[in-house]
């Protein structure tokens, strides 16, 4: 089987190829805007380029036997290539596909379709309601899938919650560099709301899943999170237990601090977006009792064990990325003027 990885040379897709290396597959494309600067490289065909060039697209797709479609514009995009990439790039990896008679297109969304939600858990016929371009964004790219599987194509979609793991960075990157450093850790709320995340090697499994058990059942929408976690507040403080120094999370009053973190995010002093601070002091956890019956997906991970695997590699892999920034998840994000507050805790 030939299976094409979009967005290969990021954080999910580099995860997802080792997977499917291990899993005895030989003939894995990447395709991604950014090279693909690992040890793997010469196991799979690096393709360097835009999901939103057609020739490009096209040129790619043939030949190949199973797409898995990571590729996004992260949040900290501009609207407009939010909305070109996760939308229209959507639809031109979509139409390459089955043009060449592609036999499975897994199509990676979130659960940022579920919006604000006001009540938990969430299954995945709940109402999608988008906050900012990017959840949005995810909510009409779904669309497009489910337009391509009305016309008999099996096209599996994956609502993962926040994931983490070996090369990932971004907004964790903020929350592991005050950790190494013996600081505190504030939290937006009480801290006693429950956040569920998700462990990549537990997201690559259900993908592997989505793409060898039979069409007839995978064809469907999936929520896919860790099973076991318990507050924001217990499950970040295992990290701070574990860095040593006897650093502890503090809870702030939601609403004031949410306020400035709007202004600061106005002026661009802070690299928290919306989605970030607005559901960071509420509960958001997703139902994946659908996974486990259908796919039989059993996470191996649970919150703490997921925060403390991604923490271990960000220690061992610091000398690597220490002086870089960006605003992809393989990459510390900026922290501004949060690097300032940092010196308070």
């Amino acid at each position: 089987m030939r299976v094409l990885v979009t967005g290969g040379a990021g954080f999910l897709g580099i995860n997802l190829i080792r997977y499917l290396l291990n899993k005895g597959y030989n003939k894995i494309v990447s395709l991604d805007l950014v090279d693909f600067d690992y040890p793997e490289r010469n196991k799979v065909r690096v393709v360097t380029g835009d999901i939103r060039g057609q020739q490009l697209v096209e040129q790619t797709l043939q030949g190949i036997d199973l797409v898995v479609h990571c590729a996004a514009a992260l949040p900290l995009y501009k609207k407009a290539d939010i909305f070109s990439t996760d939308i229209e790039g959507t639809r031109n990896l979509l139409t390459a596909a089955f043009r060449h008679n592609c036999q499975r297109f897994v199509h990676i969304s979130s659960t940022a379709v579920y919006g604000i939600p006001d009540h938990h858990p969430l299954y995945e016929d709940d109402k999608k309601i988008g906050v900012g371009p990017y959840g949005e964004a995810k909510i009409e790219a779904e669309e497009v899938c489910l337009e391509f599987r009305q016309q008999g194509k099996c096209v599996p979609i994956i609502r993962p919650k926040s994931f983490i793991g070996p090369e990932r960075l971004g907004v964790f990157a903020l929350f592991y560099d005050w950790a190494k450093d013996g600081k505190g850790f504030p939290m937006i709320g009480s801290g006693k709301n429950r956040y569920q995340l998700l462990d990549v090697e537990d997201l690559c499994e259900a993908i592997y899943l989505c793409l060898t058990k039979d069409q007839k059942i995978v064809n469907d929408t999936f929520n896919i999170g860790a099973k076991e976690f318990t507050t924001m507040s217990e499950d970040y403080q295992a990290v701070l237990d574990y860095a040593g120094f006897g650093k502890k999370i503090k809870p702030f009053p939601a609403a004031p601090l949410i306020w400035t973190l709007r202004i600061l995010e106005f002026l661009k002093l802070s690299p928290l977006y919306k989605w970030v601070y607005e559901t960071a002091s509420t509960d958001s956890f997703v139902g994946i009792e659908k996974a486990e019956k259908i796919l039989g997906f059993t996470p191996k991970y649970s919150n703490k064990d997921a925060l403390l695997r991604n923490y271990k590699w960000y220690l061992e892999n610091l000398h690597k990325f220490e002086n870089a920034s960006g605003i992809s998840h393989r990459v510390p994000w900026s922290q501004g003027i949060l690097r300032l507050v940092k010196n308070f805790f």
